[in-house]
């Protein structure tokens, strides 16, 4: 009955994990380029009476005797699937058709990783995020260009006065990683990568299996609501019948106490 105490406890604290995560996953289902994750559960180690195999008066055990420990939460797994688009109309809002991510040049002179597309144009005239970080391969748009222009594969051009044709500015390069769920999340919708992602792999939009681009919407995020709720009920209705298990636990320990009385 101690045994039971523990293993419900395990089942509880496993199921405040999945609720934490709904919670996230809800709480970022209007944030642009946001990827929902769900949590990944695994049994803990048994306590075995009887392996199967195990010799007996007639022969070998066709099965074991085991007792199970309880659960544990080993890994937030995130779905990179697309999300729906949404037009803005803005030249520097970009949505991702496919596979790739946005390379941005942080300040410590990393690069992180993003599918949000919603660009700015800061002071200087550089194409940066919403927190002042400059795309990466950097592109500088002139301060009297009348017009933006981003095509499926990248190439970003604007019209200048008194110019005939269209200048090009540069061209947008989107990376990819053999396993995206590897990426770290950091916050502020980007990843960073780590050993179990890859190095990215990296070259214009279009090319090698990589998505291209959509000007003027954004990606929005790929979170069910009503997928959410069902795993918000399932969560708690779990949590709910561990911590009845604590309870007939409990009552069968008062049971055993009151037998001397």
């Amino acid at each position: 009955m101690i045994r039971a105490l523990y293993t419900a406890a395990s089942g509880m604290n496993a199921q405040q994990t999945s609720i934490d995560n709904v919670a996230h996953n809800l709480a970022n289902v209007n944030t642009a380029g946001y990827k929902k994750s769900h949590v990944e559960f695994e049994d803990l180690f048994y306590q075995h009476t009887r392996v199967p195999g195990a010799a007996t008066t007639t022969g070998d055990s066709p099965t074991g005797l085991e007792v199970g420990l309880g659960t544990r939460v080993v890994a937030t797994s995130r779905d990179f699937t697309t999300g729906s688009f949404r037009a803005t109309g803005s030249p520097l809002d970009i949505a991702i058709q496919g596979d790739g991510f946005f390379q941005i040049n942080m300040p410590d002179g990393t690069t992180a990783f993003t599918r949000a597309g919603a660009l700015h144009r800061d002071g200087q005239g550089l194409v940066v995020t919403a927190d002042g970080y400059a795309l990466e391969p950097q592109i500088s748009i002139p301060e009297n260009a009348t017009s933006i222009s981003i095509t499926r594969d990248g190439v970003v051009s604007a019209t200048i006065p008194g110019q005939s044709a269209a200048q090009q500015l540069g061209v947008i390069e989107l990376a990819t990683f053999q396993n995206p769920s590897g990426l770290t999340p950091m916050g502020g919708n980007l990843f960073q990568v780590t050993s179990a992602s890859g190095e990215p792999q990296t070259g214009p939009a279009g090319t090698e299996q990589r998505g291209s681009l959509q000007q003027g919407y954004l990606e929005d995020s790929n979170v069910s609501v009503v997928e959410e709720m069902v795993n918000m009920i399932l969560g708690q209705r779990a949590y709910e019948a561990s911590s009845k298990v604590i309870k007939a636990a409990d009552e069968m320990l008062a049971q055993v106490n009151n037998i001397v009385r």
